[in-house]
């Protein structure tokens, strides 16, 4: 008994000295910076702290501004903005080990990360804004007049990976009729800038088109044969950004994200009140980034391309309001589904990805408590002094009207932006009677079109060489007609569609008896 007592307090003061590493350990890593934080707070002012991540992109100029600090202090917040260079797998993850509370996202950018993550730990609960034109593809019209024209072996899209300017690339390859474009279809550059410069240096003879965003697209638009052959404005519900929160964070800390979102609200909202108050931001936000600084002109070009959204036009991306308004924002289901489609479509997603999750990656929560609660962003906002709630100028829901009718002479000048992709469209044989599978297909171009709402359609039924040609040409109007017509009926303004035969032809038009070109306006 004598000789094990020794061994057994040997073995005891083993185990208390690990047991001791281990509460130094967790002490070190877990408590002491959870009391430090504790403390920092309390020195500060602050009951809360909440770290968001983001990068330097300007439409998230708001949420790094000292107006937005400022609303957030009056409620004892802390809100740190800490810049990860865009890197969103970093920041998914990140948000997954609760490093973040709450983030920004592109929305393709979030449904590729988490998907690919096999998991989605962040959740919409707003949406911040819309690129209105601030990405661009442009390209040298000597040698890419369209968008079709890149339907060669040799087109290629030179583009930024893993930035907005990759997924307006992915949109034209997904949309546009392009079956020559190779299979590595893009080159990968360091950011806009080196798109910029390589856009210089070009050759312009080569099928290039350069995804670039401001202030370089109106750089690139500065030198002499540069065209735009498609920017942001032009399409609707693809490029978003929005304000995520981590799904536990929300849960237990509702109060919190609703505190940040309506101090958002209120900022945006006064900021948007004053004369070139965004612009003013947008140009604080630059310095404060330490990114290229930007000229008063740039800075007024750059807040003309970004479209921040207002509390009425979060209620009606999150289907609170009501009726939709006509021509105003889509549903967030259905941009986050169309934007999914885009992804797998061009290869950059599995097809079962999130299909039929789509709901799962946002909650109306937050938002449907300041409605509840008759919620105005100029309302006990701090930034705000002066008027009663009743004097101040009230928000609206941003619409697109259809386009306006056009003359003969009007639709003859139009100007091919490229060939929509739509599989065959099937008649009844010799006939101009759309068969189920062809009524199918056009309810999908509808839903597609809803996306591309600035730009004309023509319907062109190709007529095949062999038989008789008028009777081949009457037939592919028919068939044009009929096409048209379904559209139509599925919601498409007929002020924008316009159906009409093509000559005989024996290309790959001729198999397809009915196609669909976007066009538009010459600049």
């Amino acid at each position: 008994m004598s000789e094990r007592n020794p061994k057994g307090c040997l073995l005891a003061a083993l185990i208390w000295l690990v047991i001791l590493g281990v509460l130094a350990v967790a002490a070190k890593f877990f408590l002491l910076p959870a009391l430090q934080e504790r403390h920092e707070r309390k020195e500060e002012g602050y009951k809360h702290k909440i770290r968001l991540a983001a990068d330097s992109f300007s439409g998230y100029c708001i949420l790094r501004s000292a107006a937005m600090a400022y609303e957030l202090r009056a409620q004892g917040i802390k809100l740190v903005v800490e810049d990860d260079k865009a890197d969103y797998e970093a920041r998914m993850k990140a948000l997954r080990a609760r490093q973040f509370e709450m983030a920004v996202f592109t929305v393709d950018s979030l449904v590729l990360t988490g998907a690919k993550l096999g998991e989605f730990p962040a959740v919409i609960v707003a949406v911040i804004d819309e690129s209105n034109g601030a990405d661009a593809i442009v390209a040298y019209k000597s040698a890419v007049g369209s968008l079709q024209d890149l339907d060669h072996p040799d087109g290629r899209f030179v583009l930024t990976p893993q930035s907005p300017s990759e997924f307006l690339a992915r949109i034209v390859k997904a949309d546009f009729h392009l079956p020559r474009l190779p299979e590595k279809w893009w080159i990968a550059a360091e950011g806009a800038s080196d798109v910029f410069r390589q856009f210089r240096a070009a050759d312009k003879t080569a099928k290039r088109a350069y995804v670039l965003w401001e202030p370089y697209v109106s750089k690139a638009l500065e030198i002499p044969d540069a065209h735009v052959l498609l920017d942001s404005a032009k399409i609707k519900g693809y490029i978003l950004d929005v304000l995520a929160a981590e799904r536990t964070f929300l849960a237990e800390n509702p109060a919190l994200v609703r505190a940040v979102v309506e101090a958002y609200f209120r900022v945006a909202y006064v900021w948007a009140q004053k004369s070139d108050g965004m612009k003013s931001m947008v140009m604080a936000d630059a310095q404060k980034t330490g990114t290229e600084s930007l000229t008063d002109a740039q800075a007024a070009k750059l807040v003309q391309g970004i479209e921040w959204k207002n509390t009425l036009e979060n209620y009606a991306y999150f289907g609170l309001q009501g009726t939709p308004a006509a021509g105003g924002p889509p549903p967030i289901q259905e941009s986050i589904a169309n934007i999914a489609r885009v992804l797998v479509q061009t290869g950059a997603l599995p097809a079962d990805a999130i299909l039929g999750r789509e709901h799962t990656l946002f909650s109306d929560q937050v938002l449907k408590t300041l409605l509840a609660s008759k919620f105005h962003p100029g309302r006990l906002a701090n930034v705000l002094k002066g008027p009663g709630l009743e004097s101040l100028p009230a928000e609206s829901v941003r619409t697109r009207g259809p386009l306006r009718a056009l003359s003969d002479a009007e639709w003859e000048s139009l100007r091919a932006v490229g060939q929509i992709k739509v599989e065959d469209i099937s008649f009844a044989r010799g006939s101009a009677r759309l068969s189920e599978e062809g009524q199918r297909r056009l309810d999908e171009l509808a839903r597609k079109l809803s996306a591309w709402p600035e730009y004309y359609l023509v319907v062109e039924g190709n007529a095949r060489a062999e038989g008789d040609p008028e009777a081949n040409l009457q037939l592919a109007q028919a068939r044009a007609k009929a096409a048209a017509d379904y559209l139509i009926a599925r919601g498409v303004a007929p002020t924008r569609i316009r159906a009409r035969a093509v000559p005989p032809s024996l290309k790959e038009g001729a198999a397809q008896s009915v196609s669909f070109v976007l066009k538009q306006l010459p600049y």
